[in-house]
Order: structure tokens, then C-alpha cells, then sequence
């Protein structure tokens, strides 16, 4: 979708406000549309977990939504003098805000003076993929409670990246920013600043922005960890490629945590056990078959991917071997096809993310203190049917002669 602009907007944005913007793919969504991923399939809905931060004493808007007991867009409706709101319950929110001697901010001012369309812009890479679909997801649920439209900003290339941050800042068509797993470098952080444009990264850092982040390294423990404890000891690591034009940081903490196990337990590293490659299924799946011809191939793998996992589970049913029983394969993030296929997997908070980087953001747009640190949200081991003690022997069928590979076009 290289230079498109897409509005999904039905009330405020027309597409000629877009047409300068056609040197980078954008979407509009008005508050209250339904992000749906590029298949039509609806979206997975998520059970909301509780905020995780440190929550400042100082009141905002969702506390008056609370304590009245209506949504954060009714409270903005109330600021605006909206007619569209029953007289029982604007009394309801003027008198919670009264309660709690709340101050309008930036945002109700705005809202007060019927100034423009108040917008949030995500900065994303991949946003088909299933990490960022997901995001999306808990980004848009807690969006369409406001009365902020989606702007999404979909890269394609490094230099698109650049691009964005440099233009997107300064253009002030957005109120706040989100960027989705690409990291600022200082220069960039110093130019979000002169703009003075409201910044929260998710699953990405920087010491100098309000953050939400993964804990991949303990992910990477726990896949291996789980592993060990099975009597596995050779294992392997298969992921996507370390060092990216993107500067993608994730598959490297995993392998930091798949390290620091195999230390603990005393297993040398093997560095032809180690497998890296462009993310995808088939990289993968021939990934998978250079492991199983090693002198003594692995009877353990763990994939930083479900999608690499799927890969190599088809390479080692392809040369007639058993999952669980001849090789056990452990994967990361918990898509939905995880679940299908039975697999072993850390899952990651993708819905949770979103939700909690909406959060952080209306915190640092309503000026509250202790809104710029960072908020770490923990994985979890997910067992299912792909991991099993290994085999007593690993038989020789793992090195027969190796059939023909997959063309991209069969996968």
C-alpha cells in the first residue's frame, strides 16, 4: 500500500486534508471504527488486565468517567456542551468533577472550543503481522472510548521510518504518538521535543520517553528453562535476523535469555546450533533443515516466533520425524493458530500493550506526574502438545537423504 491514503473516518477528516500526506501509507480511523485485521477475520477479543504502573494521585478525565460511572467520550461530550447528552447524566459528570476538583486539560480545552479533529498517530512496521495486528487491537478498543481518531502510519522501509519521525512531529496533525517496536535515537527524541509532540513507545525504549515494554529476556528464560526441565540438552535457537535496517531488539533479548539457562544448567552453547534468518515461515522451514543434518542434531528447539515455529514443525514432519517425540518445538507470542496446531509457546501481552501504551499516552497528554517511565509487562509459558523428554536416541531417519525443499509458492 506504498503511498495510498486510506479514511476510515465517518466524522471529521475528508481525504483531501490527506493529500499531502501521500508520500507515506496512512489510515484514518474515526473514533469508534473497528480495526480488523487484513484477512476480515474479527478481531480476538482479550480479557482487560489491570493498569500495571504507578497510577500519579493527580485526577484525570478517566477518574471523572469513573466516578461518575459513564464512558471518557460522555465526560468529553459534557466539556463540549454537547446536546447529545441527557441532563441525569451531565449532572452526574459535573458533579464528579466537582468531587474530585478536576481541572480540564489540554484535551478538554480543546474539546470546549470545538478546535479541529483530535487525533492519535501509531507509528508502526509490518502492521499485518500478528505482533503488531494485535497491538492495534488493544490500541483501537481503548481509543474508540474517546473521542481521538487513529491515524495509522504504516512503514515499509528505514527510510520511511526517518521520514515519519521527522515529519509527522512537526506537522502537528496529531495530538499524541505512538510507535510501535522501532526505536528513536537521541536525535530523534530531541526532535520530538522541539515539536513538542506527546511520544509513548510500545515494545520499544528509550530512557528519555515514557515506555511500554516486553519482557523478552525472561521470555527466552522461561521457553528454555521449560525445556531443560523436560532432560533436553540440546537445543536450538531459531529466529529472525539480529541486526535489521529496522533495529528490531527482540529475538536478541530471547537469545539472551536462552543463554543464560543453558549456563545455569551447565550446557556448553553450540553455535551451530544457532539459526538466524529473514522472519517467515519458509526461511525457517530451511532453517529447520540445516539443524537436522548437524553431526548430532537437537532433539529441542525454540523458535522467537510462532509464525518460524510453524516453519520448522513442517521441515521435521517432512523428513518423517515426530513432534513431540523425536523433537520438541517451543515457540513465542501465542497467535491464534498456536492454539490449532497445539504448540508450545511464551505468549506475550499484544492486546494488553496497546491498551496500557493508550493509557500511558492520556496520562502524559493530561500533564499528570510520574508519566514518563517505563511499564515492563510480563510473558508467560503456554504448554501444550509440541513438547515432550527427549527421545532416548535420536534416530537416523534425521539425516536421510533430504527431500525436495519447499518453493515460497507451496507455504
Amino acid at each position: 500500500m506504498s503511498g495510498a491514503a486510506f479514511s476510515l473516518n465517518h466524522s471529521k477528516t475528508s481525504t483531501d486534508q490527506l493529500t499531502d500526506r501521500e508520500n507515506y501509507p496512512i489510515l484514518v480511523f474515526g473514533s469508534g471504527s473497528k480495526f480488523n485485521t487484513s484477512s476480515g477475520t474479527a478481531s480476538k477479543q482479550c480479557n482487560r488486565q489491570p493498569w500495571s504502573g504507578k497510577v500519579a494521585k493527580t485526577y484525570t478525565i478517566r477518574d471523572v468517567a469513573k466516578r461518575a460511572g459513564v464512558g471518557i467520550g460522555t465526560v468529553s461530550r459534557v466539556l463540549n456542551n454537547s446536546p447529545s447528552v441527557s441532563e441525569e447524566t451531565r449532572q452526574k459528570v459535573l458533579a464528579a468533577i466537582e468531587e474530585l476538583n478536576f481541572r480540564p486539560n489540554v484535551l478538554a480545552r480543546q474539546l470546549s472550543s470545538g478546535g479541529g479533529m483530535l487525533s492519535i498517530g501509531i507509528i508502526t512496521p509490518f502492521f499485518t503481522r500478528p505482533a503488531f495486528v494485535g497491538r492495534l487491537e488493544g490500541i483501537e478498543h481503548e481509543l474508540a472510548q474517546t473521542d481521538y481518531d487513529l491515524i495509522l502510519y504504516n512503514v515499509e522501509t528505514p527510510e520511511q521510518k526517518q521520514n515519519l519521525f521527522r515529519r509527522v512531529p512537526s506537522e502537528r496533525r496529531v495530538d499524541g504518538l505512538i510507535i510501535i517496536a522501532l526505536y528513536p535515537t537521541d536525535e530523534d527524541v530531541a526532535h520530538f521535543r522541539r515539536s513538542g509532540m506527546p511520544v509513548v513507545l510500545v515494545d520499544a525504549y528509550h530512557p528519555d520517553l515514557p515506555s511500554i515494554t516486553i519482557d523478552d529476556e525472561d521470555g527466552g528464560r522461561q521457553a528454555v528453562q521449560h525445556l531443560v526441565s523436560l532432560g533436553h540438552r540440546r537445543i536450538a535457537f531459531i529466529s529472525d535476523d539480529l541486526e535489521t535496517p529496522f533495529g528490531f531488539r527482540a529475538s536478541a533479548q530471547r537469545l539472551r535469555g536462552y543463554h543464560q539457562v543453558l549456563r545455569e544448567a551447565g550446557i556448553p552453547t553450540r553455535p551451530e546450533y544457532q539459526k538466524h534468518g529473514q522472519y517467515g515461515r519458509q526461511n525457517a522451514f530451511y532453517l529447520m533443515q540445516e539443524l537436522l543434518e548437524v553431526a548430532e542434531p537437537p532433539t529441542a528447539i525454540f523458535s522467537t516466533s510462532d509464525t518460524q515455529a510453524l516453519g520448522a514443525m513442517e521441515a521435521i514432519e517432512k523428513l518423517g520425524l515426530r513432534i513431540p517425540d523425536d523433537i520438541s518445538v517451543v515457540g513465542y507470542d501465542d497467535i491464534e493458530v498456536a492454539t490449532y496446531v497445539g504448540l508450545t509457546t511464551i505468549r506475550q501481552p499484544f492486546y494488553q500493550s496497546g491498551v496500557e501504551g493508550v493509557h500511558l499516552l492520556m496520562q502524559v497528554l493530561e500533564g499528570m506526574e510520574g508519566s514518563s517511565g517505563s511499564i515492563r509487562l510480563p510473558v508467560s509459558l503456554v504448554v501444550r502438545s509440541t513438547t515432550a523428554p527427549p527421545p532416548v536416541e535420536l534416530s537416523g531417519r534425521a539425516r536421510k537423504e533430504r527431500p525436495p525443499l519447499l518453493r515460497p509458492d507451496q507455504g
